[in-house]
């Protein structure tokens, strides 16, 4: 007899984004639960590292079929016997909450600030978000504490229970000591990464390369996305030397031949790109936003999104400054490895799961954190 507790993981899909990545890296080490895991249309860029005990698809084409998906979500959750739900991004919470029975604890992730988002200008979606949130009390975390605050004085909600849970980076993957592979041309090279849309703001690094395209500077930008067209357009039209390189699953792999890691977002929840970045070892220049600063403090060095040139002095003085590279890379790594590890997270988790089962069950309650 299968006695383990079963946890239903809920998520739009697993195309490669932050929080996909983190459900597949959490799922690998959930070995003493049944894992349940829900999506609600098909795509998976992560192939057989997607591990579960069951999986089904809702196929949910069509908004307008939103009540049959919380029908259909429903049966599963009694079918199953589900001890808890677990719903990632902004649909499959909805949906979740819509959906989960009074007496099954839920716990939502939220994942980038609300107040930039460009979908929630649309006023229905915190409209919705809200009528499901009272609707079904349930137990949030968020990425960072600004994303968390943010969440819930964008909304004007009262707060239940509440987390700051971190994201995280696979340090089997990651943090190996940088080698050979290290740029060795006369060019500086400079990577970012992230999907190409409006969020990300690709657009200002554009513009500032107009002014750094002389000199002996290039950028690789790793991701797709919608503004692939107008960026590529941008870049030949003004002979910049920046390329866009793509998707990318081996990061690892390659970063190493840069000198630096860019990033411009407007926004962020806690991104898993600048961990990764911060675990390799790689000095950082970033935007001058809450969640990069919560995320690095004092290991990167930030620029003024409305300054494109104070974006170019701050590289400039970077790039003749190595012994100032390697401090701020050091300590970004120590870091890292010393708060925002997969086991790091892991054990915040079972604990989060473990007190949400106390508000619903007085006896019996299941102990989380016994599992390994």
């Amino acid at each position: 007899m299968d006695n383990r507790k079963t946890i239903l993981h809920i998520i739009q899909n697993f195309g490669r984004g932050g929080a996909e990545t983190a459900v597949v890296g959490i799922l690998k080490e959930l070995t003493g639960y049944k894992n349940i895991v829900v999506t609600l249309n098909e795509l998976n860029e992560f192939g057989d590292e997607l591990k579960y005990d069951k999986y089904y698809c809702l196929n949910l084409r069509s908004y307008y079929l939103f009540p049959l998906a919380i029908k259909k979500l429903k049966k599963i959750i009694k079918e199953n016997n589900v001890d808890l739900v677990h719903s990632q991004l902004y649909w499959s919470t909805i949906l979740a909450r819509f959906a989960c029975p009074n007496d099954t604890p839920l716990v939502t992730s939220i994942q980038a600030s609300l107040s930039n988002s460009v979908e929630y200008k649309r006023k229905w979606i915190g409209w919705l978000d809200k009528i499901s949130y009272n609707r079904k009390r349930s137990t949030t975390l968020g990425v960072s504490k600004h994303t968390l605050d943010d969440y819930f004085r964008f909304l004007k909600l009262q707060p239940y229970e509440n987390y700051v849970l971190y994201n995280f980076v696979d340090n089997k993957i990651f943090a190996t000591p940088l080698t050979s592979s290290q740029n060795e041309s006369k060019v500086f090279k400079i990577i970012s990464v992230g999907n190409l849309k409006a969020q990300k703001n690709h657009q200002f690094l554009l513009n500032a390369f107009l002014k750094l395209k002389d000199q002996d500077i290039c950028l690789d930008i790793y991701g797709d996305g919608l503004l692939y067209p107008e960026l590529s357009k941008f870049i030949k039209n003004n002979n910049l030397p920046v390329r866009l390189m793509g998707k990318i699953k081996n990061l690892n792999e390659v970063i190493t031949g840069y000198d630096l890691f860019v990033m411009s977002s407007f926004y962020e929840g806690f991104s898993l790109a600048v961990l990764e970045a911060m675990a390799m070892k790689m000095p950082m220049l970033l935007s001058d936003i809450p969640t990069f600063k919560e995320e690095c403090e004092d290991t990167a060095v930030y620029f003024n999104l409305n300054d494109t040139d104070e974006f170019c002095e701050k590289l400039k003085a970077l790039i003749i400054d190595p012994g100032k590279r390697k401090i701020i890379s050091e300590k970004a790594q120590k870091r890292v490895l010393e708060n925002f590890t997969l086991s790091h997270h892991m054990q915040e988790l079972k604990k989060i799961y473990t007190e949400t089962f106390m508000l619903y069950q007085k006896k019996n309650i299941p102990d989380f954190l016994e599992i390994k």
